[in-house]
């Protein structure tokens, strides 16, 4: 009978990706308003699936000595084409003032259920899994800042993620050791390309994290599950941030409600659901989001996500030009805040044997801040198998982008707050040199929320953002 009940396997994913489609479509799409944006909404989102199963098959071929190069390429494009069309439309967001109320077809208590069920599987899915290699560095170099001292861990994903995750793998990492004691260490896993269990298929890290001839360093048992509790604290912090941002700024709990399930019903959710450098982005982006009536909070969550990986930096035009008439002074001094105590940390963790680093503290802080030349070698994702030279056109295609957020739209309210900022995050995916259009939790549970929000174009900083000793000076 235990075998019956408790012999959990994960389901495949091309058969998720199925039959999470048609629940999707079960669940949101509008039968009586066959052309509406929202059914197109979700077609496109949809449509992210075949190219996620795609370059999965191909990752799957190359580890077994395959070929499978050319299925994962036409992923990478499918990939990239759904993006570019994500991409425009949350571009144009902004100019559809119309927006009639679309609920789900199902309860909100139905929809609650369903919500948390997909979460307990999900996280079921984690514990049955094994992390990340990107995760688990990140869990090694928090091991590291305890003693203070540097080592060739965070040299292999330098070049890929900000060192700000550091602090975020510091505090569960303590206290997993501290339960768990310091236990034997097993040698890391051999780079395959492919997760197992938590990703499922997934990139096992990125090209960064490989160095040929290098011995991998040892994984102990309480670094796994470092990296799992961040990857389950990540996914439950997404899902609660998007129901609390509509129950509080769109006056619905149930849009919010249905923009979780949707994202949880997503097959790259269920093949992802332990990239902490992916999902952890993207809760700290929901939270900047619901906390953008208080600017010293958002700004100091957005210097957490700037510094958690940092591509987020791109964010910070958009973000001014909202707090431009009310808050910005505010947002800065906790923009600066948390970035003065990243930077801190990394003054404080440059020590070895020797002593204190000053060639390393200079190579973290250039690499936190992105002051480099883009690479051209060593890449991963669709960048493996194109011309590097090609990314040079598609970064200054991406700055003008973020820079023209400074004038445009010329009044910004919450909805361009959370369109835009889904359209920028969408866009780095076009040049990110590692991931190949895959971290897509850093822009989904924005664009979720854009997509089921109603009209906000009276929630403009001017009158919605609290003032300096918690008051507003008109109601929202």
């Amino acid at each position: 009978m235990g075998e019956v009940l408790f012999q959990y396997k994960r389901v495949d994913p091309t058969t998720w990706a199925y039959l999470s489609s048609l629940l999707a479509i079960a669940l949101f799409f509008k039968f009586n308003r066959f052309w509406s944006v929202r059914n197109f909404d979700l077609l496109l989102v949809i449509l992210l699936a075949p190219g996620l199963l795609c370059i999965k098959l191909g990752l799957e071929k190359n580890a077994t000595g395959a070929d499978g190069f050319g299925i994962e390429m036409f992923g990478y494009i499918w990939l990239f084409s759904v993006n570019a069309l994500l991409l425009l439309r949350m571009l144009l967001d902004s100019a559809m003032v119309r927006r009639p109320l679309l609920e789900s077809n199902l309860t909100v208590g139905g929809l609650s259920f369903l919500t948390a069920s997909l979460l307990l599987f999900l996280t079921a899915n984690v514990i049955n899994g094994t992390p990340e290699k990107a995760d688990i560095f990140a869990a090694q170099r928090a091991e590291h800042v305890r003693n203070v001292e540097t080592s060739d861990v965070e040299n292999r994903v330098l070049e890929t993620h900000g060192p700000g995750f550091t602090l975020f793998f510091f505090l569960p990492h303590i206290s997993t050791q501290t339960v768990m004691g310091n236990e034997p260490v097993a040698p890391a896993e051999s780079s395959d390309g492919l997760g197992d269990g938590f990703n499922d298929g997934a990139p096992g890290g990125d090209a960064s994290a490989e160095q040929s001839g290098d011995q991998p360093p040892p994984i102990s048992t309480a670094q796994r599950v470092t990296a799992k509790i961040m990857a389950i604290f990540s996914q439950m912090m997404i899902v609660l941030g998007m129901v609390l941002v509509a129950a509080r700024h769109f006056d619905n709990m149930r849009m919010g409600i249905a923009a979780a399930t949707l994202y949880l019903l997503l097959p790259y959710t269920a093949m992802w659901t332990g990239a902490v450098t992916q999902a952890l982005p993207g809760a700290l982006l929901v939270w900047a989001v619901l906390w953008y009536r208080r600017p010293l909070v958002s700004g100091a969550l957005i210097g957490a996500l700037c510094g958690s990986i940092y591509y987020p930096i791109f964010l910070t035009p958009l973000w001014i030009a909202f707090y431009w008439n009310r808050g910005l002074a505010r947002f800065l001094i906790g923009f600066g805040v948390s970035i003065g105590v990243l930077v801190v940390v990394l003054l404080f963790t440059s020590f070895d044997v020797t002593g204190f680093r000053p060639d390393v503290f200079t190579d973290r802080l250039t690499q936190m801040f992105g002051v480099f030349w883009p690479r051209m070698d060593d890449q991963d994702g669709v960048w493996h198998y194109w011309n590097a030279v090609y990314r040079l056109p598609v970064i200054m295609t991406f700055l003008c982008l973020s820079v023209s957020f400074l004038v445009w739209p010329s009044q910004k309210n919450l909805g361009t707050l959370l369109s835009c900022s889904a359209a920028l995050m969408i866009g780095t995916q076009f040049w990110h040199a590692h991931s190949g259009g895959m971290a897509l939790a850093w822009c989904l549970p924005v664009m979720l929320l854009t997509i089921f929000r109603p009209n906000l174009e009276d929630r403009v900083a001017v009158d919605v953002v609290y003032g300096s000793r918690g008051s507003r000076t008109k109601a929202s």
